[in-house]
């Protein structure tokens, strides 16, 4: 079933949902379709389980950072360290962690923009997005909470646009930045989107 998930996995952060059959899957792992079918219903089944395998793990890392981060800096918290917090644990986990863990990345980037994804980011990440939002109204009392969403939206945005890994960015420098590099990202994001949620002030 784990070489269905990851083989399933690669081809739906590369094709979406509608792009992959079961049979597709099957043909990659190399085994018969009946057997994917014996573990999963259909093809949403799978699609779901695929991103529900990995999505406890990424939301329970932030919400620990988050937590930590929220004790540590006790009434005086600021937006780059919640953005520190809710980031850097993702980038680390996703870098650190292999070819698999980079293919939920882009996975996820992918489908964040479709019906079906942006259901499961409810289900699965509205608590550590909450989690984050509370902490940066704390940080940013005089701003709006209509601000602080948008610039939560932005930050997100951002996010997704690296996890996907399009290369783009590797063709546009000329090989200066390289969209796997998360590590370079981690070192410019959390300063970056600060600066954006701090301009918000009207």
């Amino acid at each position: 079933m784990e070489q269905i998930l990851d083989v399933a996995e690669l081809l739906f952060s590369k094709h979406g949902l509608h792009g992959v059959t079961l049979g597709d899957v099957a043909k990659h792992v190399g085994v018969h379709t009946t057997l994917v079918h014996y573990y999963f219903q259909d093809k949403l089944s799978l699609f779901e389980a695929v991103f529900a395998r990995r999505a406890g793990v990424t939301s329970g890392r932030r919400m620990a950072a988050l937590e930590q981060y929220e004790a540590e800096a006790g009434d005086s918290p600021t937006v780059e360290g919640a953005l520190h917090a809710f980031l850097d644990t993702d980038l680390d986990l996703y870098f650190e962690g292999g070819e698999n863990w980079m293919n939920y990345a882009a996975f996820c980037a992918r489908v964040s923009n479709t019906p079906e994804g942006a259901a499961l980011m409810d289900e699965h990440f509205d608590p550590v997005v909450l989690k984050l939002v509370g902490i940066l109204k704390r940080a940013l009392p005089d701003y709006s909470e209509e601000d602080i969403f948008w610039g939560y939206h932005f930050v997100t945005g951002a996010l997704m646009n690296t996890l996907a890994r399009t290369g783009r960015i590797d063709r546009l420098s000329g090989g200066v930045c390289h969209s796997d590099d998360f590590p370079a990202v981690k070192q410019r994001i959390s300063r970056f989107m600060t600066a954006g949620f701090l301009s918000l002030k009207r």
